[in-house]
């Protein structure tokens, strides 16, 4: 059965179907047929046996001895006329005056059922014969004085099964052949178009398919999301459960009840393709490509391939930890050999009173913006990039400036020091930029970090060349860079994925040829104490 078509299966089957309906129709209406006849038959019968009890020669045949010789012959006719199959007519002694077979006339009747006829009762009975089931109407004669003086029994036979069947022959076949024909013909238009609604595939390969691309779906080590337009989940492979901690059969459930930060609904809203964007989904960093799903240009859904970043994007902020701190100390190194040249000639000049004071001077310098920062800073990694950076400005002769007032204790809430670190980082960074085409003297870069029990407030200024009006909407942008040597138009990118992560707002300053102002602000709501606390 498994290698027979599907096609030839549908048409068999239906087929099938038709022909067990048209049987069951036909019974039905066979039995319909036959009841209508039975009620024919009672009222016929009955209507018959009132009229021979009312006939005048009727009831003085059956007072006189021999009387059946003017009844019976009446009897006949009237059994001719009404198309009844026989009259029986009865004295009240049972002797029969008429009967269909001439040996039983004058002798008494034995019938079973005729004991209620003498008690002047009219009734019907069925019994059952040499030729079938016969119908039986039975009612009283009366003299003038309404006595009972014999009864009339007018039989007819019940036509059987087959007798209605062979009398409806013709226009059985008719309806069986035309039943049977139209019944083959939509079957197989029926199988025909589900065959093409499959795609011309058998069950079995439907089902080899889909076991396939369902194995497919949950090897891949790419997490697959699919909802329908009405953001139903249709598809969540294994690699997406682990992504997102999800467990069990999630298929038919709205995508908002599993993941409540999900970003897909928005392809399905829009009708856009989102490729290769870095967002932050259930306090993961998740690369997703968003596409919405259509069929015949009709929309019907979206599909997310995701892969999980978050320890692949703290590792990279660890190494640019790292690399700050590497900068810092190469900075450092080389203002210290600068200086320790500087020294070493003014020994050689004889000079070694301002050589002491010049290197009880630089000492005294890096311990106090060392235990400054250690002192309004209390997450290390924060601190060693703001040193680096203020290192990194002397080298480039930019004047990097911590406001005294500054403070952090606690990370904004859902931040930790990998997302200040990469903040503060890309924000300095563009700072350092833009003097970069900038012919000023005062290079200037001022940084201020205050926090409160209800808000922490980042500014970054920078007195350089600013950022021209026409690209202030576009800086946040993936891939867009002002034209900064080296840019690769990430940074802001991530800022502002970093702010919207910690629920926070970015307020930006700029005039060409005056500097940039950037104000971030991000609310304390959960507050987390910092590592080293």
């Amino acid at each position: 059965m498994k290698q027979i078509p599907i096609l030839w299966k549908i048409t068999v089957l239906s087929y099938t179907v038709v022909v067990f309906s048209l049987l069951i129709g036909g019974l039905v209406v066979i039995v319909n047929i036959q009841e209508v006849e039975e009620r024919e038959l009672r009222l016929r019968s009955m209507n018959t046996a009132r009229t021979v009890a009312e006939l005048s020669d009727i009831k003085k045949g059956v007072q006189k001895p021999e009387g059946w010789k003017t009844v019976n012959p009446i009897a006949e006719k009237i059994q001719i006329i009404n198309d009844n199959d026989y009259i029986v007519i009865m004295d009240m002694e049972r002797i029969r005056y008429s009967h269909p077979v001439n040996e039983m006339i004058g002798k008494p009747s034995e019938g079973e059922d005729e004991a209620s006829a003498f008690a002047e009762h009219i009734y019907f009975s069925k019994a059952k014969g040499e030729v079938g089931i016969v119908l039986r109407a039975f009612f009283p004669i009366k003299d003038a004085d309404l006595n009972q003086i014999g009864v009339v029994m007018v039989g007819n036979k019940v036509p059987s099964f087959s007798e209605i069947m062979m009398g409806l022959i013709k226009e059985i076949l008719f309806i069986v052949m035309l039943t049977l024909i139209f019944g083959l013909i939509g079957s197989y238009m029926l199988a025909k178009q589900i065959k093409k609604q499959m795609f011309q595939l058998e069950p079995y390969e439907i089902k080899r398919i889909v076991e396939e691309r369902t194995a497919t779906f949950h090897s891949l080590n790419e997490g697959v999301i699919a909802i329908d337009n009405h953001e139903i989940i249709t598809i969540f492979n294994e690699k997406a459960k682990k992504i997102f901690d999800v467990k069990g059969n999630v298929i038919g459930q709205p995508i908002r009840s599993i993941i409540k930060d999900t970003r897909l609904p928005e392809i399905v809203e829009r009708n856009q393709a989102v490729y290769n964007e870095q967002i932050i989904v259930s306090g993961k960093v998740i690369m997703s490509t968003r596409i919405p799903i259509r069929k015949e240009k009709e929309l019907i859904g979206a599909v997310a391939i995701c892969q999980d970043r978050t320890e692949v994007t703290k590792l990279a902020e660890e190494l640019t930890g790292v690399r700050n701190f590497v900068e810092a100390l190469r900075v450092q190194n080389h203002e210290h050999m600068n200086k320790l040249h500087t020294i070493a000639g003014l020994i050689q000049l004889g000079k070694t009173e301002k050589a002491l004071h010049l290197a009880f001077d630089t000492s005294e310098e890096q311990e106090c913006i060392s235990l400054f920062l250690n002192e309004i800073i209390k997450d290390d990694a924060v601190a060693g990039l703001l040193l680096s950076k203020v290192r990194r400005g002397k080298e480039l002769g930019i004047a990097v400036i911590i406001d005294q007032n500054s403070n952090l204790e606690f990370f904004p809430n859902q931040l930790d020091h990998h997302d200040l670190v990469l903040l503060l980082g890309n924000l300095i960074e563009n700072a350092f930029g833009a003097f970069e085409s900038a012919e000023i003297e005062d290079k200037r870069i001022e940084i201020s970090i205050e926090q409160t029990a209800d808000m922490c407030s980042i500014l970054i200024e920078d007195n350089g060349c600013g950022i021209q009006e026409g690209q202030l909407q576009r800086i946040f942008e993936k891939g867009f860079t002002a034209g900064k040597l080296g840019g690769t138009g990430y940074g802001l990118f991530l800022v502002k994925q970093i702010v919207e992560k910690g629920r926070g707002q970015i307020q930006i300053s700029s005039f060409e040829g005056e500097g940039t102002t950037f104000i971030i602000t991000f609310p304390m709501e959960e507050e987390e104490e910092l590592d080293g606390i």
